[in-house]
């Protein structure tokens, strides 16, 4: 499916430089220091054209230049955030309930990733399956959701059947 949207998530310089097939990359590294984690965000941005997001660590991203922050679920909204962010600045939102997800919505994230829709390898958590998925993204008006946990290139299209805006991954990549 060549107009599959995807979203890397990494905490890899090599494997961002060479996600060519991703719309955009999230730099997930939460064992590095401050420091560690802006040089490697700085990497990534000066390797690829994609915008890049950080995960959590609005600090980091706003030094960076980045194009957004990826936020977890019960942090501060996206709303209270863009009062310090520059214009067009990302806010995705990862998301685990509906209920994440429609608050994702109300507080002004501009994506969501929600799963495991699949069995993960990454994750040890059980998957919800492509109908809770889809019943999930019924309840959500506007907010574009990326399928996340277990995606494959095999399983991606049914994802987008099930109404995801796109797909998000870990091992989609590696």
């Amino acid at each position: 499916m060549a107009d599959l949207r995807r979203y890397c998530i990494t905490d890899s310089l090599a494997i961002a430089a060479r996600a060519h097939t991703a719309d955009m990359i999230q730099i997930r590294a939460k064992d590095l220091s401050g420091r560690e984690l802006y040089s490697l965000v700085r990497q990534v941005i000066a390797s690829t054209d994609k915008p890049v997001l950080v995960n959590t660590r609005l600090d980091v991203a706003l030094a960076c230049g980045a194009a957004g922050v990826h936020l977890p679920a019960n942090s501060i909204s996206p709303s209270q955030l863009r009062r310090i962010a520059p214009e067009h600045f990302l806010f995705g939102a990862s998301c685990h309930t509906v209920e994440e997800l429609l608050a994702a919505e109300c507080e002004g994230a501009d994506f969501a990733v929600f799963g495991p829709v699949f069995t993960s390898v990454t994750k040890q958590v059980s998957p919800i399956g492509l109908g809770a998925f889809q019943a999930a993204l019924r309840r959500v008006k506007r907010l574009p959701v990326y399928a996340l946990g277990g995606v494959t290139d095999a399983n991606a299209p049914s994802c987008i059947e099930a109404g995801a805006a796109g797909v998000a991954g870990i091992s989609l990549f590696t």
